[in-house]
């Protein structure tokens, strides 16, 4: 569970990274605008986090979310309850929505969310999208998510079940709406409403708004070697990525188009990750993997790789943590079959996969320069936003599947 180092990395010395990554710089008014969201949430009934009451997790649950309330760990079925804010649609209707991420490290610590401080670069950014707080601590979105389409798939045929033969999102931003917000101060928060008077994200599994919390369904995914890198997809920038996802289509995303830069120091608040194309697909084993397995298996996780965990100790810039996945699509090559593939469970791996001609650029990703940080490959331009709550170590899950 720790951040792979990458060959560009390598090249790059501590003192090329200096002083520009180190010092965190003073957020005025952030503070304020946080204190006045968590002020909002016990206005309208809920908890607001704070250290001392925060629940309290084992070191075999490894919760990196802090304002998390439980996570139930059942296999294939994992879900994280959440703090629901009340918020304020473009026509002053009610939405319910939750926080994830912070771009600066006190609001982080305060509210209890990841520290992402690459979402600096969204202050402003025709990406993202500018909020403000009314009196009562309720934050005013200018866009709005459509809840109301159903969410269809149908696999390709035969042995190709992707790309799939048509497909639909479950839900729809408008072209004002995205999760990256950021607030007069220039605070930028992970944002995404769950629910409004259209319906419910497609991964809610209970809300409770008199007691303003709510439960997600989780992602399984690989880090570091280790399985169980429990992320909660929110929404993602085209289409198809929100169909396998099962978020929320959020076009405005597109505008983050810094593809394939993923060191701490590039202008760029993605960083690169790999979902799988056709890895195995023996759900008997436990090792599926990839696009393909999942549609042919009613959506079940495709079990993507990522790079690094968060780290909220870390509060200096080099903190390379984001919610914003930079999709780098891999698959086996042709002449490997599929008895022989194997879950890929790193970037480590994933590098030596591809140095040995196993596993190369998915057909989906466009002509471009590849990204080092990624093995190399190149970026498929599309973007999942996908907070990370928690990796707990194997026991934890088998004890709540056992339950």
């Amino acid at each position: 569970m720790t951040q792979a180092m990458t060959a560009s990395g390598l090249l790059r010395s501590a003192t090329a990274i200096g002083a520009v990554l180190c010092a965190v710089p003073a957020l005025a008014g952030g503070m304020d605008e946080a204190q006045a969201l968590l002020d909002g949430l016990a206005a309208s009934g809920g908890t607001p986090y704070a250290e001392e009451t925060a629940t309290a997790f084992t070191e075999e649950e490894n919760v990196f979310l802090p304002s998390t309330i439980a996570v139930d760990y059942t296999f294939r079925a994992a879900h994280a309850t959440l703090p629901l804010f009340e918020g304020v649609g473009p026509d002053g209707e009610a939405v319910h929505y939750i926080i994830t991420d912070a771009s600066d490290p006190e609001v982080a610590a305060a509210m209890g969310v990841l520290y992402a401080p690459k979402m600096r670069h969204l202050d402003g950014h025709p990406g993202a999208q500018a909020v403000t707080l009314d009196e009562a601590g309720r934050m005013v979105f200018l866009g709005a998510v459509d809840f109301g389409p159903d969410l269809q798939v149908v696999p390709g045929t035969g042995d190709a079940p992707f790309p799939p033969d048509s497909y639909q999102a479950g839900a729809v931003a408008d072209a004002e709406w995205s999760s990256m917000v950021y607030l007069p101060s220039g605070l930028v928060l992970n944002a995404q409403i769950v629910a409004n008077d259209t319906g419910m994200h497609d991964r809610l599994v209970e809300i409770d708004p008199d007691a303003r919390t709510v439960a997600m369904s989780l992602l399984d995914g690989y880090e570091g070697g280790d399985k169980y890198y429990y992320h909660l997809v929110t929404d993602a920038s085209e289409e198809i990525a929100a169909v396998l996802e099962q978020g929320v289509w959020a076009p405005r995303m597109a505008l983050i188009d810094t593809f394939g830069l993923s060191d701490p120091e590039d202008e760029s608040a993605l960083l690169g990750f790999s979902p799988v194309l056709n890895g195995p697909r023996d759900l008997a084993t436990g090792e599926e993997q990839g696009f393909e397995v999942s549609l042919l298996n009613g959506g079940i996780d495709p079990i993507n790789v990522f790079p690094l965990d968060p780290d909220n100790a870390d509060t200096s810039l080099t903190n390379n943590y984001s919610p914003l996945w930079d999709a780098h699509v891999s698959q086996w090559a042709a002449d490997v079959p599929m008895e022989d593939r194997v879950p890929i469970t790193s970037i480590a791996q994933l590098r030596d996969l591809v140095e040995a001609g196993k596993v190369e650029d998915a057909f989906v990703n466009p002509d471009g320069a590849g990204n080092d940080y990624v093995a190399g490959l190149r970026p498929t331009r599309i973007i999942i936003n996908c907070p990370v709550v928690a990796q707990p170590m194997p026991e934890a899950v088998r004890i709540a599947a056992a339950n």
